[in-house]
């Protein structure tokens, strides 16, 4: 009871006083909900009984195990959700030793974003091209996903006063903080077609609701039924790469940095509180260049 316990108290600072989102709070139950059951397996009830080793052995115990290992990105994860409780119970001086600030995460693997190249964001966007109220509820989704660079949480909590007649859309990122993100020509005339004669059709068959995108039956469209309109739509265009919502996220970054946007710019549309996050995109323009050079420079290579 008293893991438990610590936990609940947990959450409920992190939503409360941190006011973090509703899909990190449940990420971060998740995580340590694995780690308290994984510490009573081992005969751990107090929180205060936790040693250094035990961390470190939860760990590798997550990343050797026969059924679905977790990859460093994910350990690293696991670990700052379990940093974050032990640092917080310390505070709270319900421990007197934080075991786990010394722990040394897993060494992760050099990953750039993955982007399209602007011809497959233009086949993926073509895909959803038809004129029935669920194709320019698609396309609406996906042209706004490009054109603004949201996070698909963040485009599936648009309500429809979050889009205004400037041209502009008011996005809520991480911490419920809002950005005002321009929208292009080709995003706002899908939007305009889908609020006109696709949204309507879909607001009637469900209860009143302020939400932007609506589903089938009038509810606001979830994070998974917008991944599954991506997919959909990447198969359609024939996309071998593996597409998501972030996928688009990552293009718009790209493709900006390519266009000459400065990296500080690029940051207030992302919303990202760090400009070290947006200069990851610059490493994949200088990429694309490097390519470029080395395939038509004569003496390149």
């Amino acid at each position: 009871m008293s893991l438990s316990r610590d936990l609940d108290q947990y959450l409920r600072h992190v939503s409360i006083e941190r006011g973090l989102s509703a899909n990190t709070v449940a990420a971060y139950r998740r995580d340590l909900t694995m780690y308290l059951e994984w510490l009573t397996s081992r005969g751990v009830v107090k929180i205060g009984d936790v040693e250094r080793q035990h961390v470190s052995d939860f760990l590798r115990d997550l990343a050797t195990r026969e059924d679905s290992p977790l990859t460093a990105t994910s350990l690293a994860r696991v670990l700052s959700s379990v940093r974050g409780l032990h640092r917080f119970l310390l505070e709270e001086e319900a421990i007197e030793v934080d075991v786990a600030r010394d722990v040394k995460p897993p060494k992760l693997p050099s990953r750039l974003p993955k982007a399209l190249p602007i011809d497959q964001v233009t086949a993926l966007l073509e895909a959803s091209g038809g004129d029935d109220p669920q194709s320019l509820r698609d396309r609406a989704l996906l042209e706004l996903l490009y054109a603004t660079g949201a996070r698909v949480s963040e485009a599936v909590s648009l309500n429809v006063d979050d889009v205004f007649a400037e041209d502009i859309v008011r996005l809520r990122g991480k911490g419920n903080k809002e950005r005002i993100v321009p929208v292009g020509s080709y995003a706002r005339k899908a939007l305009d077609a889908y609020l006109v004669r696709a949204r309507p059709v879909f607001s009637v068959r469900g209860v009143a609701t302020p939400a932007l995108f609506l589903g089938l039956r009038g509810q606001r469209v979830s994070r998974q039924n917008a991944w599954l309109i991506i997919r959909a739509a990447a198969e359609r265009a024939g996309l071998a790469a593996h597409v998501s919502p972030h996928t688009l996220r990552h293009s718009f970054a790209t493709h900006l940095l390519q266009g000459g946007a400065d990296v500080r710019v690029v940051q207030e549309l992302l919303g990202h509180s760090s400009v070290a996050t947006t200069q990851i995109y610059t490493l994949v323009t200088a990429d694309t260049l490097r390519d470029m050079y080395t395939t038509a420079h004569p003496r390149a290579r």
